[in-house]
């Protein structure tokens, strides 16, 4: 087979970058004899070009001077690894306008300034490439944008944060306290020493923005996704949850309403023990969706680390150096905001079942009490738990379920029943999100 060299590009050379590195160094015979391309690492670029790093870059490679592979014209596809939002955003354009085609991991980017990159790209006529930056190895990105080009996505529900599920899923196997679970996903490098962005929703937010843009053919903005994290979770409420059937996931959600209408969350969210996504433990990522035509898939691996993100990352170069991602970004339409905006739901207009826990003192007219207030505000109960024995404070748990309702109503609720004199404290609320499946 005839060869072509593709020259590479690398800025950032931490675990992303490293991981990339060290595909293309020691698989690059592979890679080009399934495709044809020879993927050459022509130059990287990093602040630091001391520290040891898992790979082993060849002589005159790594530089600090970004310059160097901004003026290489033999280099075509530059590989964008240093995170964050501002820096790398000037640094994109300044590989769009130096003629280069883009491949990058950076969620946060993609979602926050995504619409401005594309607009980019196209004026230079180049493209960007981002599978990497929604759920590490697992290809959902290009399933979306090609193989389910021919489905109007009607719904996502997705497990798309490795930390958070890693914790949630401690917090039910081994009953938990968030502190210690979290702690734990520390010690095994599934969590950052500052995981604020992954507990508090962030993270999964810049994910859906992504996937739901390319999904639904629109211009989103992260101010149109509700966002709650797991930082309050209680392991007492996955346990009573559990015991009414219901597994706690953080699921990013995505569902289209009437009239084209869009609901965006990102929130924890009961399920079903026996639904697909309750079986995904540990540090894995899931996202189920579903199509007028094809119904329900299921995708399903790792969605961070070193080399399933790079797994992606590569995998992004080989389209571009093949052409095919250069032709499906020219043909990723979406509908602009002016035209977004009027459509997306906000959170008072979902309607969802309900998990309630109240702190009850132990006397009567504890359900006549809240079976008043929930029926003033039109919300019919579907079941109850109470178990037996005081809290520190002589109160008890008292679980309750509800029918279907809109969220304007369970937060008027919620409001009425802190104020209730026979309850202590504010209720506590999780949604209960019952996910489609296809069964024959």
């Amino acid at each position: 087979m005839c060869e072509k060299t593709v020259r590479i590009g690398l800025v950032g050379l931490g675990t992303v970058g490293s991981g990339v590195a060290k595909l293309i160094l020691e698989d690059g015979d592979r890679i080009a004899a399934k495709t044809g391309i020879r993927l050459e690492l022509a130059c990287v670029v990093d602040v630091d070009t001391e520290s040891k790093r898992p790979v082993n870059l060849p002589e005159g490679v790594l530089t600090k001077d970004i310059d160097r592979l901004l003026g290489d014209q033999s280099i075509s596809i530059c590989v964008e690894a240093v995170g964050g939002t501002d820096f790398a955003r000037d640094l994109q354009l300044k590989m769009l306008a130096a003629g280069k085609d883009i491949v990058t991991a950076n969620k946060a980017l993609v979602a926050e300034y995504g619409n401005e990159l594309y607009r980019a790209a196209r004026e230079n006529e180049r493209c960007i490439a981002f599978e990497a930056s929604c759920a590490g190895g697992i290809p959902i990105v290009s399933a979306i944008r090609s193989s389910l080009t021919a489905n109007r996505i009607t719904g996502l529900y997705g497990i798309v944060n490795g930390t958070c599920n890693y914790i949630l899923s401690n917090m039910t196997a081994r009953n938990e306290d968030f502190a210690v679970a979290l702690a734990e996903a520390q010690e095994k490098g599934y969590a950052e020493a500052d995981p604020t962005l992954d507990i508090n929703g962030s993270d999964s937010a810049h994910k859906l923005a992504i996937l739901a843009s390319i999904a639904l053919g629109y211009e989103i903005s992260l101010d149109d996704i509700y966002v709650e994290g797991i930082e309050s979770i209680s392991k007492d409420d996955i346990r009573y949850g559990g015991e009414m059937g219901y597994c706690l996931k953080l699921l990013a959600i995505g569902q289209v309403l009437d009239e084209n209408r869009v609901s965006l969350r990102v929130h924890p969210s009961f399920i079903a023990k026996d639904s697909a996504l309750a079986r995904v433990d540990g540090p894995f990522n899931a996202i189920s969706l579903f199509g007028s035509a094809v119904g329900q898939i299921l995708f399903y691996g790792r969605g961070a680390g070193m080399m399933p993100t790079a797994s992606a990352v590569v995998s992004d170069i080989i389209d571009v150096a093949l052409g095919n991602s250069g032709t499906s970004f020219k043909h990723l339409k979406l509908k602009p905001r002016s035209e977004v905006k009027p459509l997306i739901a906000g959170i008072d207009d979902i309607e969802s079942r309900f998990y309630i826990r109240v702190m009850a003192k132990d006397e009567p007219g504890v359900v006549a009490s809240y079976g008043r207030i929930l029926g003033e505000h039109g919300i019919s109960i579907s079941g109850a738990l109470q178990h037996e024995g005081r809290g520190p404070d002589g109160t008890v748990p008292v679980v309750i379920t509800t029918h279907i309702t809109q969220q304007r109503n369970m937060t008027a609720a919620l409001n009425d029943l802190e104020k209730e004199a026979i309850f202590s404290g504010a209720p506590v609320c999780i949604r209960i999100v019952n996910i489609p499946e296809d069964k024959d």
